[in-house]
This record gives C-alpha cells, sequence and structure tokens, in this order.
C-alpha cells in the first residue's frame, strides 16, 4: 500500500464496552478497505489489534491498538480502544489525539448503561462521536427502544443515519435515512439496493424526522423547510450532519454486525464525508497557540522486547523528520503502526498519528515542540481504586524492581507504586483485579520479574484509654568493671485523636541528668514502635517525672533501657485499644443504583454522611461516606458488580478510630502479639 496521502487523512478512535466488538470492527475496517486479505478472530487470537501476549491469554484489549488502511484516497488511522473499566486510562488518553471516535455497543437495554461515562468524557472535551450499534443478531429489544435507551445516556441528541431491515432476528439489509434508499446485505460484498419496504415505512418516518428536527435546531434553513413541508435535498441534510458532527453538537447512529461486514461500508462512509478533517480539530486544539512551531502530544508509551521505548504522538502542527528535536530530546525512527508491526517512515505531516522511538524522559500526555510551546490539554488521571502488596519471587531481583514499574507506570498512567511507611510493603495500585494482574504479566514477560502477592496490611494503630501514673522502670546490669544503672518514673495518658506523640520532663534537682534525659525518650519512641497489641501505638503523652542514677554505672543507654521497661509496665495498664484508619469515599453511582450501594457501604460498616445529585450527571448521584480500610480491598469489585460496571469511587485518609471490641480479638490474634512483620 502506498504510503503517501493523496489528499488527507482520519483519525479515529474505536470505543466502547467490553466484549461489544471493537476488535472485530476494526477487522472488518481494514478487510473491507483492503489492508488485510483475511480476517482475524479474537478466539483464535490472530487479529491485527488485541495482538500483545496479555490480550490474546484474556480474549480482551488492555492497551490501545493503532492500524492505517486507505479507503477513497484518504488515509484512515483507527485506535482500537480497551472497554474495561479497568483500562479506561488507556482509551481517555488516546481519544485526546483523534478527530473523532466510533461508539460501539450492543443492542441490549441493561449493557446500554454502560456508555454514561464514556459519552460524558467525548461530550465534556467535545470529541466527534458516532454510534455503531453491533451484533443486531443478538438484539434484545426493539430498534426504536435501542435509540431510546441510548439517547438517555447521552447529554448530545442522537441521530439515527440508518434504520435496520429485520427479518425476524436476522439483519438483512437498511434504510438510509438521508437519502431513503433501501439496502440489502450479502456476504463478503456490498450492499444492494432494493425497493423501499413498505412495512418499515411508519417505523422509518418516525425515525427521520427525528433526525430531520434535530438537525433543524441547528439549521435555520432546514427549520423552514420542516414547516413549510418542503423535502430537503441530499446535499444539504448531509452538510448539516458534518457541520453537527464536528461540532460534537449531534451523534448519528448506525446499525450492523461487524463480524459479517455489515454496515460497515456505509459507517466509512459517513466517517469519510461526514466527519471532522484534521485541520478542523486541531484549529480547535490549538486556538491558543501562536506561530508555526511544529506541535504533537503523546498518547500512548510502549516499551517493546526489539525496538525499546515507542511514543505514539498525535503530530498537530508542523512536521516530523526523522532526528527532529523535541522537547530537547532527539527522536529516534517514525513508524506508522499497525498491531504489532512497524513500518518505517522518513517524515510525518501534520494529522497523522506515528510513533517516535527513544523519546526519553517523555510520559504519555507530554505536549512535544522544537521550542518552548504551552501544554496541551491531557486527559484526568484517574484514581487508583485497588491494590496489592509485591514481592519478587527471587529475593535478588529488588534492586530491578523500582527501575521496572518506573517503565511500567510509563506505559500505563494509571497504575500507582508505594513504599509504605508502617508496614514497609511495597504495594501496587491500580484500577482492579485484571488491571493488576496484566501489570504483573507485564513484569514477569517484560522484565523477567516474577512476583508475589498478597493483600497489603492495614496499618492498625494502638493507643490508650486512660492515663497511668508514676510507673517505675529500673535497668541494672553489672558484668564486670562498669555496670549499668538507669531508674525512671513516668506518667503516660491518652492524647486527642490525631495528636501524635508528645514527650516532656519534670525533673527537678538533677534526679535524673539532663544528659540521659533524650536516652529516656528515645527508649520510650522505640517501644511505641511496637505496643502490647503488635502495632504502633500513638496519641499518647509520656512525661519524665522522677528517677536515680548512679555516678558511674549510668549512662544514656541504660536510661533508654529503664524507659522501655516502665512503658512495658505502663502502657498495658493504660486499657490499650486498636484504631483504624478510616477514609473518606465518594461513591458515584447512576441513582437506580443508589440504594445497592448505600446497602453495600453499610454492610462493610461504612457510616453514611448523606447523599446528593451529581453536577453535570443527570440521573447520577454522588454518596459520601466513611469507610474502614480494612473494608477497602473488594469494594470497586462489588460496587462495579451492584451497578453493571460504572460505579466509582474517590477516597483520602481522613482519620483513625477504634476498631470494635470483637473485631480487635480477631486482629490481633492474627497479626498482633509480635507476629507483624
Amino acid at each position: 500500500m502506498n504510503d503517501k496521502v493523496k489528499s488527507g487523512s482520519r483519525n479515529v478512535a474505536i470505543v466502547g464496552p467490553y466484549l461489544s466488538g471493537k476488535t472485530t470492527l476494526l477487522e472488518s475496517l481494514l478487510f473491507v478497505t483492503g489492508s488485510i486479505s483475511r480476517k482475524g478472530n479474537v478466539k483464535d487470537g490472530n487479529t491485527i489489534g488485541d495482538s500483545a501476549a496479555a490480550e490474546r491469554d484474556r480474549h480482551m484489549s488492555v492497551e490501545v491498538s493503532t492500524a492505517s488502511t486507505q479507503y477513497n484516497d484518504i488515509r484512515f488511522t483507527f485506535i482500537d480502544c480497551p472497554g474495561s473499566v479497568e483500562f479506561a486510562q488507556e482509551t481517555y488518553n488516546a481519544l485526546m489525539g483523534v478527530d473523532a471516535a466510533i461508539v460501539v455497543c450492543e443492542p441490549i437495554r441493561e449493557r446500554v448503561l454502560s456508555l454514561a461515562p464514556l459519552f460524558k468524557f467525548l461530550d465534556d472535551w467535545e470529541i466527534p462521536h458516532l454510534v455503531f450499534v453491533n451484533k443486531m443478531d443478538r438484539a434484545n429489544i426493539h430498534v426504536l427502544e435501542t435509540l431510546h435507551a441510548l439517547k438517555a445516556v447521552s447529554s448530545r441528541p442522537l441521530v439515527a443515519h440508518q434504520y435496520p431491515i429485520m427479518n425476524g432476528e436476522q439483519l438483512t439489509g437498511f434504510i438510509d435515512l438521508v437519502t431513503e434508499q433501501a439496502y440489502q446485505y450479502h456476504p463478503g460484498a456490498p450492499a444492494d439496493p432494493i425497493p423501499f419496504p413498505e412495512s418499515l415505512q411508519e417505523e422509518e418516518h418516525i425515525a427521520r424526522a427525528e433526525m430531520l428536527e434535530a438537525l433543524a435546531n441547528f439549521d435555520d434553513h432546514l427549520l423552514e423547510e420542516l414547516l413549510e413541508d418542503i423535502e430537503p435535498d441530499k446535499e444539504e441534510i448531509i452538510k448539516d450532519l458534518k457541520l453537527e458532527l464536528s461540532a460534537d453538537l449531534v451523534v448519528p447512529v448506525f446499525f450492523g454486525i461487524a463480524e459479517l461486514d455489515y454496515g460497515v461500508r456505509p459507517l466509512l462512509e459517513a466517517l469519510l464525508q461526514e466527519a471532522p478533517e484534521p485541520e478542523t480539530t486541531a484549529k480547535r486544539r490549538l486556538k491558543d497557540f501562536k506561530g508555526d512551531a511544529t506541535i504533537a502530544q503523546v498518547l500512548k508509551t510502549y516499551y517493546t522486547p526489539q525496538g525499546g521505548k515507542l511514543s505514539l504522538v498525535r503530530v498537530w502542527r508542523g512536521k516530523l523528520t526523522d532526528g527532529i528535536l523535541l522537547n530537547g530530546v532527539r527522536a529516534g525512527g517514525i513508524y506508522r503502526l499497525m498491531g504489532q508491526q512497524q513500518r518505517s517512515l522518513t517524515e510525518a505531516d501534520a494529522g497523522e498519528i506515528v510513533a517516535l522511538s527513544r523519546l526519553e524522559n517523555v510520559k504519555t500526555g507530554d505536549t512535544l515542540s522544537c521550542q518552548q510551546s504551552k501544554e496541551l490539554p491531557k486527559a484526568e488521571q484517574l484514581e487508583p481504586v485497588y491494590a496489592l502488596a509485591i514481592t519478587p519471587e527471587n529475593r535478588n531481583d529488588e534492586v530491578k524492581l523500582s527501575s521496572a514499574i518506573a517503565k511500567l507506570l510509563e506505559e500505563d498512567p494509571s497504575l500507582a507504586w508505594e513504599q509504605h511507611g508502617d508496614t514497609h510493603e511495597v504495594i501496587l495500585w491500580g484500577q482492579g483485579e485484571i488491571h493488576l494482574q496484566v501489570a504483573l504479566d507485564r513484569l514477569r514477560r517484560k522484565y523477567n520479574l516474577p512476583m508475589t502477592t498478597h493483600l497489603p496490611q492495614v496499618p492498625y494503630k494502638e493507643t490508650i484509654r486512660k492515663a497511668v501514673e508514676s510507673i517505675h522502670g529500673r535497668y541494672k546490669h553489672q558484668s564486670g568493671g562498669h555496670g549499668q544503672f538507669g531508674d525512671v518514673f513516668l506518667d503516660i495518658k491518652p492524647l486527642g485523636r490525631g495528636e501524635g506523640f508528645n514527650f516532656s520532663d519534670r525533673i527537678v534537682g538533677g534526679v535524673v541528668p539532663k544528659q540521659y534525659i533524650p536516652g529516656v525518650e528515645m527508649g520510650v519512641r522505640e517501644f511505641l514502635a511496637h505496643g502490647p497489641l503488635g502495632f504502633p501505638v500513638v496519641d499518647v503523652a509520656v512525661t519524665l517525672t522522677n528517677g536515680s542514677y548512679h555516678n558511674v554505672d549510668s549512662s544514656e543507654q541504660a536510661f533508654k533501657q529503664a524507659a522501655r521497661l516502665a512503658m512495658q509496665t505502663g502502657i498495658p495498664q493504660g486499657e490499650p485499644t486498636l484504631l483504624e484508619p478510616i477514609l473518606h469515599v465518594e461513591v458515584t453511582t447512576p441513582n437506580e443504583f443508589t440504594s445497592k450501594a448505600l446497602q453495600l457501604l453499610s454492610g462493610k460498616r461504612g457510616q453514611i454522611l448523606g447523599y446528593e445529585g451529581r453536577n453535570d450527571w443527570q440521573g447520577w448521584d454522588n454518596i459520601s461516606a466513611y469507610l474502614p480500610q480494612a473494608e477497602m480491598h473488594d469494594f470497586i469489585i462489588e460496587l462495579r458488580s451492584l451497578t453493571l460496571g460504572v460505579g466509582s469511587f474517590h477516597w483520602n485518609y481522613d482519620h483513625l478510630q477504634e476498631v470494635p471490641e470483637k473485631l480487635t480479638e480477631r486482629i490481633v490474634s492474627i497479626n498482633g502479639n509480635g507476629n507483624r512483620k
């Protein structure tokens, strides 16, 4: 295929829920345009998209995949995006660089709701998009019901661009609502014109009228024609569709079966005639950018076994040439991607999406330029909601772990990691269980770092309920020569929650010399690191009130030991109690699932603070609650299960709270009493 584009290009993302058939649609698009001679199959693992090992193992997309083709002298670059909510960051990052998106969905009522967050993102960023209702042979609702369900989750008006012709459960053709010409599908060939099916006249008329009325909301001339019962011509309707689609004012809807190539050619024609050109998108994105310097943006970062680092970029302005200097970094080769295959290029013009090699210190979302430049907007970073503690199977691999994780986070910015200060665990954070399993697979496959995993420890603390006074601690040790002697009396009292630790002294008359008092504080602090229940002790005040010393045998170390002995005696007398971290969570859910989300929180010892409608999200609620961190691990899994996959939450640490007594006994028996790592 000739790499030189004769008259323009289009960059189109293929998005939609898991199992809607996005990768199958990409195969069909490539097949009907002649880029591939034989279609692959997701189950067989031989598709252009889903070509990474982790994707073929799971039969699902876990990262964006790019493929190019040519149709009617226009180069189409398609970006196949993951459908699982756990990989939404990949999708959002890629959408920042396209001219339009195809939203693939199924004609199944209960699955339509899962489109709501995606529609919201597209509309917030004013990204033009079309809907392709796939798998029409598996529809469980009528065509008009499908449209009604889709309209309920979109803030933009949806307009049917065609009306499907069904024979029972079989899709046999369609009516083009612009021309009102009917067509019949044929496997492996373009559809043929057929006479208009009179049995569909009423339904088709309703759908066409809704399309024209939606377009007339933005075109006064068309509105006048409709009011005067004048039939608008085809060119006017297509012109309106292009204008309104380009401005993200309407969402055209198509129907088909990607596996059989049904509906794919009309979809391509609409992208050709109605989707915005790259220049239109660039003008909108670069409206605040002056000058003519080359500008590009990184949509995705890959680390490949053969070629090292690859950065998938959208060229917004100017031209990329071999060895170009971007952000002070000299780029390596320029490549057009076809799944895992790379085709070398000498240059890339504005409007193209290509991969650049060896852009070190450049991350996903970064704006690239030959000179100092403003930053293009980037997709919001998703907060992690699921965690696992990880340890290399081979202890000698610990030194390689941080550099491997750094590369992992470059490829997937929705991951995060921390070395927990209290539990000393390495914790990998992500968007869900499968998300982390894919990340661990990459560590094993790419970096030869197999991991063992376990649930992260909850960083419990302990404190005391009552004050104790004059707790005596004496350390006396004689072993020939100088001995060791330290003698202290301590008052220990609880502090308010969150006040931490306070040490003071009320020594008079030098009964404990000043040079030994730091040793007393050190001994107290060392004991507090591991209290009688097995956890760090917090929110206590310790006062050194009295003591004695020996002119020869006393030392700072002896007083440190004496203080530890006093604490060992005193803290158990202060009625130790276990404290657990409490998180403040903001749960977002469609309001039809609000009661289930409230029950879930209550069942996990959550304290509901209230709920209200979510700003700018019609039909959604925000629930505010306190949730014990111990109950958080599977919370996202259960929440998604209750809300058809669309429920989510944000969290932050809020305070420590006493653990119920029955739970304390179980926690201490498992984790405490010296058994903690």
